[in-house]
Order: structure tokens, then sequence, then C-alpha cells
């Protein structure tokens, strides 16, 4: 006698994919900008801070390499805690004043960094999934 499974499929893996390329891409227009306009603000907002001017150039791997891994899967939980640390870094030099504020629609003003930090943690906690490069039982995934 053959029994069928009835319980639902779980979709944990795909939502682990939607994850991923959501915090990856909304990044990636990030740096996007940043690699066309370059990162004279960061720079100057790096040296505003006490720091070499070169730390600015971080912010490409923040926002461009590692969202590329975090995309395609590949050491996807250090690229996601090198974003985390990259929102970190971006709310503590450009942001720390708005912490404590409401944006015009009655959101936190840091919605935005927030919501990528979280998602981050959540990659960096869950792993890429079967849907990526390392697959399940890749190295960093």
């Amino acid at each position: 006698m053959q029994t069928t499974n009835l319980a639902p499929r779980s979709m944990d893996e795909e939502g682990k994919l939607l994850l991923r390329a959501a915090l990856a891409v909304m990044l990636l227009f990030h740096g996007f900008s940043k690699l066309v306009g370059g990162i004279g603000p960061i720079t100057g907002m790096v040296e505003g801070a006490g720091l070499p001017g070169v730390f600015a150039y971080g912010v490409y791997v923040g926002e461009v390499v590692a969202p590329i891994l975090i995309l395609v899967g590949l050491f996807t939980r250090a690229a996601a805690l090198v974003v985390a640390v990259n929102m970190i870094v971006a709310v503590l030099l450009a942001h720390t004043a708005q912490f404590f504020t409401l944006n015009d629609t009655g959101g936190w003003a840091l919605e935005l960094q927030g919501m990528f930090l979280a998602a981050a943690l959540a990659v960096a906690l869950l792993g890429a999934g079967r849907y990526s490069l390392g697959g399940t039982a890749g190295r960093f995934n």
C-alpha cells in the first residue's frame, strides 16, 4: 500500500531566494549610482569622521560586490554580514541625526536602511538555500 504525503510543501527555499534577490537588487541600484557618480560625498563623510578617505571605497564592496554575491548565492552569509556592517556605517556616518525622527508620511526616517540591515541579517542567519551557486552545502552559504 502506497501512502501519499498530504502535508503542504514548504516554500522556504523560494522565500530565501526572494529575500536574497530583493536585498541584492535594491542595493545594486545604490552601488550602480556610486559607480556612475563616484564616491566623493562618501569620501568627505569618511574624512569628516577622522578616518582615511580610502575607507570610502568600502562602499563598493558593500553595495556592489556583496550584493552580487548574495544574488548568485556564493559566500552568501559573509556577503550579507558585509552588507549589515555597510548599513551600520552608513547610519553612523550619514544618518545619525535622523535616528529618532519620522519622515513626512509618518514612517521612520531610516526605514530603508533599517530594512536593508534587517534583510541582510536575515540572509546571514538563513543562508542562501537551494537556489544558489553555492548550494545548501556550500561553504558560507
